[in-house]
């Protein structure tokens, strides 16, 4: 009987510490090494540094003359910077109240009324409208002239004739001085 006594089985309350230990012990390890496994895949979801380069373009105004336009590249795509002549101003005011497609009073396409500022893509199928240039064709309404399928738009870059189904869209800018914007 004494040989028994040497012997003591521990109480089951130290078994199940120990047991409890190891389990949130191996748990924690796992999750930590989820976690470090999966680092790589979740930043290899980030944009590339080139993508980041991109995503905004600044623009110097100060030498574009009234009349005059300039075509920079943002994410890839034309922007079409143009400095409006009081007249194409008071042409795409009077044009608010035509009949459009797609209805868009020229004070909601502009944050100065003489700069503006549009994406110069088509939205039929994506061509570069001519207009940018002075003797480039500047269609029915004196804004630009896509001559692939023959989409004209106005001084504020709408819709007015052929098959494009929306304006020219504005991209996301603002003046970063009174000669100057960001896009994007």
């Amino acid at each position: 009987m004494a040989d028994q006594a040497t012997h003591a089985q521990p109480s089951p309350v130290d078994g199940q510490t120990r047991r409890d230990f190891l389990l949130y012990a191996t748990s924690a390890l796992g999750v930590a090494g989820t976690g470090i496994a999966l680092w790589p895949f979740v930043h290899s979801m980030n944009p590339a540094a080139d993508t980041l380069a991109l995503s905004t373009t600044d623009v110097d105004l100060s030498s574009i003359q009234a009349g005059q336009s300039v075509t920079v590249v943002w994410q890839g795509k034309p922007v079409f910077v143009r400095h409006r002549t009081a007249e194409e101003i008071s042409a795409a005011v009077k044009d608010d109240g035509a009949d459009m497609r797609e209805p868009q009073k020229d004070a909601t396409r502009v944050k100065k009324a003489e700069w503006l500022i549009l994406v110069g893509v088509c939205t039929h199928l994506g061509c570069v409208p001519l207009g940018q240039k002075a003797a480039d064709p500047k269609g029915d309404f004196g804004g630009w002239f896509c001559p692939c399928h023959g989409s004209h738009y106005d001084t504020s870059g709408r819709i007015r004739k052929g098959p494009a189904p929306l304006n020219l869209p504005v991209p996301p800018y603002a003046f970063t001085g009174d000669t100057a914007i960001r896009i994007g």
